[in-house]
């Protein structure tokens, strides 16, 4: 499972580099068969060694090694045993979408690119406890359907059918916010209608790139 625990550093490295957590802030994991691989409790996620990776059997809950996993654990399995499809598990604490919904302001499709890629809406939950039940049962109950959820005054949680994808949902969530901030601060934004919202989700063109980032590398 070394190409897993390769791609997992690889992006990793680049929540970092993207600015979408700080210091030991958020987590990621990824399924392979039975088993999922963590980011390992109190580690920066650019700093995460090949072999630190915390292995778990996602059908007993045994896991492997000496290091703890995440404490947001519980959070990922759920969403993996929700939603057979989902092989990518990133928590993100990017700074614009955590200002903008701390403050009750949520995410809304005004570019091709966020229904193409996020979906045409993204629910937002209210604050709870992180990494308890709680926490798991408000971003399961959402992840049924959607592929991003938005914790308020707490960060945001991406999944996808690999890592590439989990990732661009993420660092693409966190451009919406700063879009968004730019067009509240100089007027008023428009969204999208539900007529274009549709024709967007009707292009062969979108299909085409949305298949590329179902892809491993």
């Amino acid at each position: 499972m070394e190409d897993i625990r390769k791609e997992l550093e690889k992006y990793g490295k680049l929540i970092i580099e993207k600015n979408l957590a700080a210091g030991p802030g958020g987590n990621i994991s990824a399924r392979s068969g039975d088993f999922v691989y963590l980011s390992p409790s109190g580690f920066a996620l650019d700093e995460i060694k090949l072999n630190q990776w915390v292995k778990v059997n996602i059908k007993t809950g045994k896991q492997y090694g000496k290091l703890k996993p995440t404490c947001e654990i519980s959070m990922h399995l759920g969403c993996y045993l929700t939603r057979p499809d989902i092989k990518a598990v990133i928590h993100t604490h990017p700074p614009f979408t955590l200002g903008l919904i701390s403050a009750g302001i949520g995410l809304k499709p005004f570019y091709p690119d966020f229904v193409a890629i996020l979906g045409r809406e993204i629910p937002m939950v209210e604050y709870v406890i992180p990494a308890g039940e709680e926490i798991r049962e408000a971003v399961v109950e959402k992840i049924k359907k959607y592929n991003v959820v938005l914790l308020k005054n707490h960060g945001a949680v991406s999944v996808g059918e690999t890592l590439k994808e989990a990732f661009a949902r993420a660092w693409l969530t966190e451009e919406t916010a700063k879009m968004q901030v730019i067009g509240m601060m100089v007027g008023k934004i428009r969204y999208f209608t539900e007529k274009e919202i549709q024709g967007i989700e009707n292009l062969q063109a979108e299909d085409y790139r949305k298949a590329l980032l179902k892809s491993m590398k």
